[in-house]
C-alpha cells in the first residue's frame, strides 16, 4: 500500500488530527470571531479605518520585523498606536485595490489563544491573537517581506 494512502487511511480513523481538530477547544464562533479580528486588521489597514485597527489590536501590542543593520540582525518594533496612526494617515489606501490581498488562515487555536497567518500585499504577518475582556485581539505580530 502507498504511503499516501496509509496516511489518508489514518486520517479518516482519527489517528493523525486534520486541519478541523487543530482548532481543538474554541468554537466555529470563535473561529469566525479570530478571522473577523484579523480582517479587520487587514482591511483596516488598506481602506485607512483606524477605528477598525484599533478594534482588532490590543493596546499593547507589538508589531516585529527582522532587519539586518551593519551585518547584524536587530528587531524593528511597531507599536499598537503607529499601527493605528498609519492606518489613519492612509499607509494602506496606497497599495493598488488589485495588489490588495488578505488571505486569513487560522494556524491553531486554543481555549484563549490563537495562531494566525495573514497573506497581504507584499508581506506576511504572523499573529498572536488571544481573547481579552471576551473580544479577540492582536497582541502580537512577527512579519516579513515577500522580496
Amino acid at each position: 500500500m502507498k504511503l499516501r494512502t496509509l496516511v489518508c487511511a489514518a486520517m479518516l480513523a482519527g489517528g493523525v488530527a486534520g486541519p478541523a481538530q487543530a482548532q481543538d477547544g474554541i468554537s466555529a464562533a470563535d473561529s469566525a470571531a479570530i478571522r473577523a479580528t484579523a480582517l479587520d486588521y487587514i482591511e483596516g489597514y488598506y481602506s485607512g479605518d483606524a477605528e477598525r485597527m484599533r478594534r482588532a489590536l490590543h493596546p499593547e501590542l507589538v508589531k516585529r520585523i527582522v532587519r539586518v543593520q551593519n551585518g547584524q540582525p536587530t528587531l524593528a518594533p511597531m507599536t499598537a498606536q503607529e499601527l493605528i496612526d498609519g492606518t489613519a494617515a492612509g499607509w494602506g489606501t496606497r497599495v493598488p485595490a488589485e495588489a490588495r490581498r488578505s488571505e486569513v488562515r487560522i494556524l491553531d487555536a486554543f481555549r484563549n489563544s490563537a495562531s494566525v497567518r495573514v497573506d497581504a500585499h507584499a508581506w506576511i504577518d504572523y499573529m498572536q491573537i488571544a481573547r481579552w475582556n471576551g473580544e479577540w485581539k492582536i497582541v502580537n505580530v512577527l512579519w516579513e517581506m515577500r522580496q
